[in-house]
């Protein structure tokens, strides 16, 4: 039997946001008829699956207890660094709302998130932990970011004019912004011979003050210590590049899950894990002690006896080599059981693991139970995570499934789709 899962609270499953489209605030350097004549984009978010409408067996359980430890491991690592939890991509497939709650409510310090659409949602979940938006891109909505009093990371000197007219406009106090330098990634960040740029935007426009320094580290995770000491290198020299211009940051921060785990340098003023906080080292042997967050189950809703050179599935790229027990699970690749994983990955069965047989169609599986003759419909399938059953208790973790496709554990845990409902676990 598997332990029960309820859904801590009903507003955390409701994802469906549709605002009303509002009229962009005319900035001073546009006619009211223009601005009138631009509206803002509306905010859409798809709808997840509602526990309380749940009819397919379908889920995914989060153990929100899991999620503290984790913290906690990680707070300790931190040596003292204060702890913000990553939490984009929907808390990395997890559900943000419950997640940040969980967190915040454990002692995090701050939330991180990609979107500016993300940090919305957090805020009108409630959460009030300080939220810093990373990803870079905010569209013409400069506002939000001052109503929901979030902090944005910008890149260069138009965010910071562009953000500087907005707290003209509406008068608001002046916004803290980090500020994010691309020390070896490549992919955001003010490039060292941009800073001077930079810094004249920020003496032309005092509404914009520099709160944070920031980088992202391209290498943390592949165990080469001189990778990642080349990039704190060169945010070093940024850092002063920037003091002999005029500004100094408060804080500092550059270390994800694995520049934590592996390098005491790298801690600075706060840290940012994400990976590690449900439960996924984010390279072999940086910890054992953290636990899984998410599991992943479903049942079998059919059973069939097929005869040896029997085909299975789409394309008969199987081909039964013995009499075989065929099960039919409800689950499939719209749901985030990837279909690279036909004919070669596993689930869990009464503690024991049964083969996927034929290709992953888009709503369910069939796996090979000959050897779990205990199998019924009706029996829970793991596809990911733990079970303890009558032929015995296994495992199915992220990384073995990426492996097997050959991928990252982040890309499996945030494959698993919306129309999966999230159901929470608070032992």
């Amino acid at each position: 039997m598997s332990p029960t899962f309820g859904f801590i609270d009903p507003n955390l499953a409701a994802e469906l946001t549709l605002e009303e489209p509002r009229m962009a605030d005319p900035a001073p350097s546009r006619s009211a008829s223009e601005a009138l004549a631009t509206p803002l984009p509306r905010v859409l978010r798809p709808q997840r699956a509602l526990p309380s409408e749940a009819v397919r067996p379908t889920r995914a359980e989060v153990n929100l207890a899991h999620l503290r430890h984790n913290l906690r491991v990680l707070q300790r690592a931190a040596a003292g660094a204060p702890v913000w939890g990553v939490l984009k991509a929907d808390g990395y497939g997890h559900g943000a709302k419950a997640v940040a709650r969980t967190l915040e409510r454990a002692g995090a310090a701050g939330v991180c998130v990609a979107l500016l659409e993300e940090a919305i949602e957090l805020r009108q979940a409630g959460i009030r932990a300080p939220i810093l938006v990373m990803g870079g891109y905010y569209g013409r909505a400069w506002g939000e970011l001052l109503r929901h009093d979030l902090t944005p990371v910008v890149h260069d000197p138009g965010q910071v004019e562009a953000l500087a007219q907005e707290v003209r406009y509406s008068g608001s106090e002046p916004v803290r912004v980090h500020l994010k330098v691309d020390t070896g990634m490549s992919r955001l960040g003010a490039l060292p011979r941009d800073l001077p740029g930079v810094a004249d935007a920020l003496s032309r426009y005092p509404e914009v003050r520099l709160e944070g320094l920031m980088t992202h580290f391209a290498c943390a995770d592949e165990g080469e210590p001189e990778l990642l000491d080349a990039q704190l290198d060169s945010f070093d020299e940024a850092t002063r590049h920037l003091k002999s211009l005029g500004f100094s940051a408060s804080v500092r921060h550059a270390a994800n899950s694995a520049a934590l785990l592996r390098s005491p340098r790298a801690r600075l003023d706060l840290v940012r894990p994400g990976i590690a906080l449900f439960g996924v080292s984010p390279a072999p042997g940086l910890s054992n002690e953290l636990r899984p967050a998410m599991r992943v189950r479903t049942e079998i809703v059919a059973l069939r006896d097929v005869p040896s050179g029997q085909a299975v599935g789409y394309g008969a790229t199987f081909r039964a080599r013995r009499p075989t027990r065929v099960a039919t699970i409800a689950m499939g690749y719209a749901d985030g059981l990837s279909r690279a994983l036909s004919n070669r990955g596993e689930v869990l069965v009464a503690g024991r693991r049964a083969p996927i047989i034929g290709v992953v169609s888009m709503d369910m599986t069939m796996i090979d139970v000959t050897d779990v003759p205990v199998a019924r419909v009706g029996d829970e399938c793991v596809v990911l995570g733990a079970q303890k059953g009558p032929c015995g208790e296994d495992h199915v973790s992220a990384e073995e499934m990426a492996r097997r496709l050959g991928t990252i554990p982040w890309e499996v845990l945030t494959s698993i789709s919306r129309r999966v409902p999230r159901f929470y676990r608070e032992p």
